[in-house]
């Protein structure tokens, strides 16, 4: 068999003894076929020229012949220079262009142009034709035109033909059109598999996910066993729907087909169970995957992450890297956006790093997840840094920015990027900017903008924007007006809304709107808000309503209300570490880290460093230890001061907690994000007496 790298010499070599006069009189139709089954083999445009110069030099016009080699190839410029240059391209030439600049190139505009041309010529569009058409329609989207090809069909008798339906199911369901669309499904006499795939799959593009599943039945019904892709696309619809019974009658039937579990179906089987809160079975999945490339990494990554397993979505990621996987846009963002959830900053840093390595900087989903992930670990600068670097921004990146100036109290930097954002803002966008009011009192300034919402920009305010504009007026006391607004919500306030003007009820005694307030939501049985229950329940002791305050704590407890414990992450030498209040062993991945708890516990109770203070009980130091995390660097060090050599034996022989700061010498960067608490946004300590920069994020 001839291979692609001597071809070549193959050509040149077969006919450099035969002269054009030769060639015509003995074997053209031959010559003809032997170009032919050599063009096959061809890898590179630089083949297929040589190809074309023997042709024109044996006198073989056959242009038809490249062009379709040349689309394979992907190499528009030549492919498009060999079309020019066809006098009179055929069938096959015109179709493998618009299937080259539709499916390759993706230059829908142009496939349509070509069409148009196509039919203005002697030649008339076949199936072929019109499929590929269809897909261009959809995806510009170009409903007007898709109209006016589908009128067409009858004039040409195709308007029945099965392969040109299944691409004009999917183009009116890409243009809105589903109704439409599932008329044309359903006048398929004969559905085939591939019928069924394109009118399920449409359902989906629609965001019909319901409807989705449903014609699923209607195939189950019938008999039609489904196919990887039918799996692929229902298992799309039931994480969108939260259908964790019908998603595990997918995966039911994946097994007992034998379906293997591929790239995609085992990516949407994690995508599915993640989004209906199955963690643990998206991981099983993903461990029983054999070949876990980059797409099934993604997935299991993302769907920590957006489950608010940041910590672990970030060990994930490691693993990946261990696996010698390479990441790609999708991993950064999804990767940046656990960093800013933690506030792991040197690991987001080292992101950009290997975003730079690989070129990837200016994406516009990698920069828009760095501006996020620099904004909520306190990084401003370096988020604005990167937000003005990037050569495209689009509604998001804005967003983020906007964002981030917001959460940071600095209201004039977020209002001035409003003024100067270049894209239509949408809802998110208010959000932030409300916020941004929020936290600097702008009263006038958030009303204002409240308003422009609909009046100016024409978006619906939603109960974020509504809940956001209530915080502004109850901090500043105008709390008849933050009722005022709530009522003309037209949904159903919830408790976010009610703690909003709650709180400020408290602060301000006000028992008036407060009474309301706490009444409506006594009201609402989903309300878990454990700091909504004892507000209220102050309140109504500083009214003196004694009867209404128990009844209030015993609701508490019948609703199984528990207040959250607080959650702080550490990272050191880009090592994230998890605390949680009121633990008696810090899990920071050490063993016996509860040997120096019981240390602390028994010296401070002794008096040892507060003589004149009464002894703290335990819950006290797992308070500190848990919610105060840098305070261990200050304990310990004050501890090694006064029991240095007592201790010192004592404390290196354990492998606990403190043990993961042994001595630095140099400035290090640590990263925390504290829930609740009220320290200042940078602090600074000292570690096994060295200097810590302490960023914390709130």
């Amino acid at each position: 068999m001839l291979r692609p790298e001597k071809l070549v010499f193959s050509i040149s070599r077969q006919y450099q003894s035969l002269k054009p006069t030769q060639l015509e009189e003995s074997r053209p139709r031959d010559l003809a076929r032997d170009f032919l089954c050599l063009l096959k083999k061809c890898v590179s445009a630089n083949q297929i020229r040589e190809i074309q110069a023997q042709m024109l030099l044996n006198s073989v016009e056959k242009p038809n012949f490249l062009i379709p080699k040349a689309v394979e190839l992907g190499d528009f410029t030549y492919a498009s220079s060999l079309f020019s240059a066809t006098e009179e391209p055929n069938h096959y030439s015109y179709n493998f262009m618009i299937r080259g600049l539709t499916n390759t190139w993706h230059d829908h505009g142009a496939a349509l142009s070509l069409y148009r041309r196509m039919k203005y010529s002697e030649l008339k569009p076949d199936n072929f034709t019109y499929n590929f058409v269809f897909v261009a329609c959809g995806n510009l989207p170009e409903i007007g035109v898709g109209r006016s090809v589908h009128s067409s069909l009858f004039k040409v008798g195709l308007e029945r033909d099965e392969h040109v339906n299944h691409s004009l199911t999917t183009m009116y369901a890409k243009c809105g059109y589903i109704d439409r669309a599932r008329k044309v499904f359903d006048e398929i006499t004969e559905r085939d598999m591939v019928s069924w795939n394109s009118m399920i799959s449409g359902y989906l593009l629609a965001g019909c996910s319901k409807d989705a599943v449903g014609l699923f039945r209607e195939m189950e019904e019938e008999g039609v066993e489904p196919d990887e892709r039918t799996l692929v696309s229902v298992l799309g619809a039931c994480g969108h729907l939260g259908d964790l019974k019908t998603g595990r009658l997918l995966e039911e039937i994946a097994v007992r087909r034998k379906i293997g579990l591929s790239t995609f179906l085992g990516s949407k089987l994690i995508s599915m169970y993640g989004k209906c809160g199955e963690l643990d079975e998206a991981r099983r999945v993903f461990n029983q995957m054999v070949n876990k490339d980059r797409v099934a990494w993604n997935a299991v990554i993302t769907v920590y992450s957006q489950n608010g397993r940041s910590s672990e979505a970030i060990k994930l990621f490691r693993e990946m890297e261990a696996s010698r996987v390479s990441p790609d846009a999708v991993t950064f963002s999804t990767v940046l956006s656990a960093c800013g959830s933690v506030g792991a900053l040197e690991l987001g840093k080292r992101i950009e790093t290997y975003a730079l390595e690989t070129g990837l900087q200016h994406n516009i989903y990698v920069a828009t997840g760095l501006v996020d992930m620099y904004g909520k670990c306190g990084s401003i600068e370096e988020a604005l840094r990167v937000f003005e670097a990037m050569p495209v921004k689009n509604e998001a990146t804005w967003n983020a920015m906007i964002s981030a100036y917001a959460h940071h109290g600095q209201a004039q930097g977020a209002l001035s990027l409003f003024d100067r954002m270049s894209v239509p803002p949408s809802d998110v966008t208010f959000v932030g900017v409300l916020c941004a009011c929020v936290h600097a009192g702008l009263v006038d300034q958030g009303r204002r903008y409240f308003h422009e919402m609909s009046s100016t920009f024409g978006l619906v305010p939603k109960i974020e924007h509504y809940t956001n504009v209530i915080d502004l007026l109850s901090r500043a006391g105008m709390l008849e007006e933050a009722w005022e607004l709530m009522e003309k919500f037209p949904g159903k306030p919830d408790e976010i809304m009610l703690g909003a003007i709650l709180g400020a009820c408290q602060k301000r005694r006000d028992v008036v709107v407060g009474g309301k307030a706490m009444g409506m939501l006594m009201e609402m049985e989903e309300a878990k808000n454990a700091g909504n229950y004892v507000i209220s329940s102050k309140v109504y002791a500083e009214m003196k309503m004694w009867d209404e305050c128990a009844k209030t704590r015993a609701l508490m407890r019948e609703r199984g209300v528990v207040k959250t414990p607080g959650c702080s992450w550490i990272e050191m030498d880009g090592e994230l570490m998890e605390f949680n209040a009121g633990s008696d062993c810090l899990e920071c991945g050490k063993e016996d880290s509860g040997s120096l708890y019981g240390l602390l516990v028994e010296e401070m109770k002794s008096g040892s460093n507060m003589a004149d203070s009464e002894p703290i009980t335990p819950g006290q130091v797992s308070f500190l230890l848990g919610v105060i995390p840098v305070f261990i660097a200050w304990i310990y060090s004050e501890f090694l001061e006064y029991k240095r050599s007592s201790l010192h034996s004592k404390v290196h022989s354990d492998n606990n907690l403190v043990e993961m700061g042994e001595v630095k010498t140099k400035e290090e960067e640590v990263a925390v994000l504290l829930e609740g608490g009220g320290l200042p946004r940078s602090v600074s300590t000292r570690f096994y007496n060295s200097p810590v920069k302490t960023n914390l994020i709130r």
